[in-house]
């Protein structure tokens, strides 16, 4: 790949230790060998340890995800960030209490549906040419009207069996053009 090209890692739904006793074992050596300038986390992080390992490797922006509101409630509910001139909108996806016990009964009735997250995603970055989220465990890379819909899957656990665990990369080239890559640890 073109060293001009700027690589930032995407985590998600870490949830160390609620649902896994460490961080994957392949996240970190992943990120590092790709040499990430950035590492975006879109939230459910449960314990700062996560952040701190991060850290290590390169920069960390950091979201609130519905399970982080004890330890990590001083973390934002999402962020605009700027890299290389792409604006990039980070957040968890579950919209605070309120959504998430609405988005949880759903879930519950209907299933996984990308639709019902997309109006709030879209409100809350309408400048952002890339939105990052978590939340749903499920890996996307979808374009939907010119911009980017990323969720980088759960680095523990997928609702269902036929999804490993995974990580995201984003791939920004020279003049903004962003490609997104799903990275399977499973």
């Amino acid at each position: 790949m073109n060293s001009s090209v700027m690589k930032l890692g995407v985590i998600a739904d870490t949830h160390v230790p609620d649902k896994a006793k460490t961080l994957h074992p392949r996240v970190l050596p992943i990120l590092r060998k790709s040499g990430v300038s950035a590492i975006l986390h879109a939230g459910d992080i449960t314990s700062p340890s996560v952040l701190d390992a991060l850290s290590e490797i390169a920069p960390v922006y950091a979201v609130l995800g519905n399970r982080d509101w004890v330890v990590l409630r001083h973390l934002p509910l999402h962020q605009t960030l700027s890299f290389d001139g792409v604006t990039i909108g980070l957040t968890h996806g579950h919209g605070g209490l309120r959504s998430y016990i609405i988005g949880k009964f759903h879930y519950i009735a209907e299933g996984y549906n990308l639709e019902r997250f997309k109006p709030r995603l879209l409100e809350t970055f309408p400048a952002a040419s890339v939105i990052v989220f978590g939340h749903t465990h499920r890996p996307i890379i979808r374009w939907v009207n010119g911009k980017l819909f990323f969720n980088p899957g759960s680095t523990c656990l997928t609702d269902k069996r036929d999804i490993p665990p995974s990580i995201g990369m984003l791939y920004i080239q020279p003049g903004g053009q962003v490609n997104g890559e799903i990275v399977s640890l499973g």
